[in-house]
Formats: structure tokens, C-alpha cells, sequence
């Protein structure tokens, strides 16, 4: 099939072999088919070989295509990975285990049912967040799946509420005191999407549910939701400087926001490397497995110290100096990768220099989750959430991130 731009609303037709048509048609319906079919050539001519399995022949009439039924679905796919932002799902998994990590333990069924309600109650947020700002994207951001019609509103708002009652139902299924985090967890989620997203309280919010779905991790894994609190607030931080930087990716104009950024991820890259305080056993649950407490004597305490000496021993943990520096390695890791988008966005806050700098705040979870496991020990699980920072950016070059 082979357009050419002719007189507007002129249409010739000739029948070509089997089935081949060639077809002159005004500007209106040449500009629909260079968006479907790609490039366009001198004078707005749009080439294409039937049958190729293209996008569709949207803007076009009188058309039918072979493989307009798999087009069609390929792009409702691409549209609902893009409502969806299926890449920032890589950051998720490293929450749960980086609470189970926290608190102690390793990750067993009731961490991966945590892992199943992290990720239902988060893609219940992407969907949530963009039915609410319809109207907004409309203006600001047309291409995206609701304001370009590719989704229906009321679809993504069923999608929503279908996520968010998996999400507390696979929560149940890790105990009650996952459902207990869980259920605040997926209130917040909510709650920020609808009302408080462009408050004042709009970063806090998107800050205590990263930490609350840490929590979840550990109240899913050990029930010791206490021990995992310190690392829960380092997380939460780090959101809380990501969130307040993208209040300002559509329109840029703001310098002060990811200089504040950058400057919090050099304290938290700090606080992650830095040995944790061991307090003795009988202080409440931020004690250390293992450590002696008052009432230890003799081969009990000996060989409590000697644990504390070579490090915990659990399956998915090293021993001896290797979580430390493990830990060193992520923590610049994760420095590297958000605090240079950072930069270029403090000295030039324009739209596309910050949305990349949300990006990079975005992905560069992924390193301090694993940095925060590692923390804890468990060396092994934090290699494994590591690696899935290079999955996350191979999908984000097909579907954006933001």
C-alpha cells in the first residue's frame, strides 16, 4: 500500500494485483497513517508491504490489513505496560527482602506471597495515579494512555481497585501481621493518588508507603517489624527526595529540589555504609541476634561474640568482613547512579534534564535496597536484588520509566 498527499479530501483507488491497492488520499488521512507505519518520506509519502505485521492502519479508511488483529493488540499491550510502567516494577521486589533481611530472617514462601501483594499494591498505584490526573496529563502530557484514548478511564480505575484487593488478599495469605502493614500500606497508596499527590503532605505520603512495604517484607517474613524501622526510614528518605523532584518534571524551573536531592543521597550513602549500632541483647528488638545480653556468661557469651565477630551465618549471608565491604560497593552504587541526574538537574532544571533526574532517583532504589541487604547480612539476597537494576534499564529503553 503506498499514500501519497494529494488535493485534500480527493480519494482515487486502483485495484492492484491480488489484492494490492494503491491509494491517493488528502493530508487529513496521510497524517494518521505516518503516526502508525513510521517514517515518512519527501512530501509525506508513507511506504508499507502488507502484511508486515504493522501497528494498524489507523487514520486510514477503507483498509483492511493482515495482521491488524495482532497489531492492534501488540499496541493495547504497549499502552497498558506504559499506564502500568512496568520497568519501575524491578524496584519492588528489593523492598520485601530488604525487610526480611532487616529483621532477620531469610526469604521463605510467606517473603514472596509479600513480594506478590508489593507489586499488586504498587501497579494499583500506577493505575490509580493516571486515572487521577487524566484531565492534568491531558494538557501536560497528551501521549500518555488515557488522555490518547489508548486506555479507558474506567477501565484503569477497575484495574485499581482488582490490584489492590489482590494485593491485601496475598498479604493475608503471609499472616495477619502482613495483612496488618499491608492494609495501611494500601490506604496510603490511595490516599496519596487522590488527594494528597499535589499537597504539601504529597511527598511524606509516597515516603511512608516505600517504607511501609519494607515493613511488609519483615512482618511477612519474621513478624520483627521493629528491627526493620532504621532501614524503613532510609528508604523512606530516599523516596521522600525522589517524589519532591518529580513535583516539577513537567515543567522544570526548579533547581532547588534536586540539589536538595543530591545533597540527601550523600547523607544516606553515609548512613547505609556505616557500620549499624549493635545494642546488647535484653534492649528490645533493635538488639543484634546473638550478642550477649547482661544476664550471658561464660561459653554463652564467648560464643555469642564469637557470631558477632564473624557474622551471622544464615543461608544467603557471608562472614567476616565481606557484608561491609559488599555494602561500601552498593552504597556507591546507588550514590552513582542517582546523584549525577541530580546534578545535571540542580545547574539546568529544564523538563527533560529532570524527568531524567526522576528516573535516575527511580532506578538508583534498586542499589540502596540491595545496599540495606546487605547491611543486614545477607549478602547473597542483596547480589540478587542487585541484579535487577540491569533488567529494570533494559526495559526502561522500550517503556519509560516516569
Amino acid at each position: 500500500m503506498l499514500g501519497t498527499a494529494g488535493v485534500q479530501g480527493t480519494t482515487i483507488e486502483t485495484a492492484g494485483v491480488q489484492g494490492t491497492t494503491i491509494e491517493t488520499v488528502g493530508v487529513q488521512g496521510i497524517a494518521g497513517a505516518a503516526g502508525a507505519h513510521g517514517p515518512v518520506g519527501a512530501g509525506g509519502t508513507t511506504t508499507e508491504t502488507p502484511g508486515t505485521g504493522g501497528a494498524g492502519t489507523e487514520g486510514i479508511t477503507g483498509v483492511r490489513e493482515p495482521g491488524g488483529t495482532g497489531g492492534r493488540r501488540a499496541s493495547r499491550a504497549l499502552a497498558w505496560a506504559e499506564l502500568l510502567r512496568l520497568p519501575a516494577l524491578f524496584t519492588v521486589p528489593g523492598d520485601a527482602l530488604a525487610g526480611a533481611a532487616a529483621a532477620g530472617g531469610h526469604a521463605d514462601p510467606r517473603t514472596v506471597l509479600a513480594i506478590g501483594s508489593s507489586l499488586c499494591l504498587y501497579e494499583a498505584g500506577m493505575a490509580l495515579n493516571d486515572w487521577a490526573d487524566r484531565a492534568e496529563d491531558a494538557a501536560e502530557r497528551p501521549h500518555r494512555p488515557l488522555p490518547s484514548g489508548r486506555v479507558r478511564p474506567s477501565a484503569a480505575l477497575t484495574a485499581a481497585c482488582a490490584l489492590t484487593g489482590a494485593g491485601l488478599a496475598l498479604a493475608a495469605g503471609a499472616g495477619r501481621q502482613a495483612l496488618a502493614v499491608a492494609t495501611p500500606l494500601a490506604a496510603t497508596v490511595w490516599a496519596y493518588d487522590l488527594a494528597l499527590k499535589h499537597t504539601p503532605a504529597g511527598p511524606a505520603a509516597m515516603a511512608a508507603a516505600r517504607g511501609l512495604d519494607l515493613l511488609l517484607g519483615a512482618a511477612a517474613t519474621t513478624g520483627r517489624v521493629r528491627a526493620a524501622l532504621p532501614s524503613a526510614a532510609l528508604l523512606g528518605t530516599h523516596t521522600l527526595a525522589v517524589t519532591a523532584v518529580s513535583r516539577q518534571e513537567t515543567r522544570g524551573g526548579s533547581a532547588l529540589a534536586p540539589l536538595a536531592a543530591c545533597v540527601t543521597t550523600g547523607l544516606l550513602t553515609r548512613l547505609v555504609t556505616r557500620r549499624p549500632t549493635r545494642l546488647p541483647a535484653g534492649r528490645g528488638e533493635a538488639a543484634a541476634p546473638g550478642l550477649p545480653g547482661p544476664a550471658a556468661r561464660g561459653p554463652a557469651r564467648l560464643a555469642a561474640a564469637l557470631r558477632h565477630r564473624t557474622g551471622p551465618t544464615a543461608t544467603g549471608t557471608v562472614t567476616g568482613r565481606g557484608p561491609a565491604r559488599l555494602t561500601a560497593a552498593l552504597g556507591a552504587a546507588y550514590a552513582a547512579t542517582a546523584a549525577r541526574p541530580y546534578l545535571h538537574a540542580a545547574l539546568n532544571p529544564s523538563p527533560p534534564l529532570t524527568q531524567r533526574a526522576v528516573g535516575g532517583g527511580i532506578r538508583a532504589t534498586i542499589p540502596l535496597q540491595a545496599a540495606l541487604t546487605a547491611r543486614s547480612g545477607a549478602a547473597v539476597t542483596a547480589l540478587l536484588v542487585a541484579a535487577l537494576a540491569p533488567a529494570g534499564r533494559k526495559f526502561a529503553r522500550k517503556v519509560s520509566i516516569t
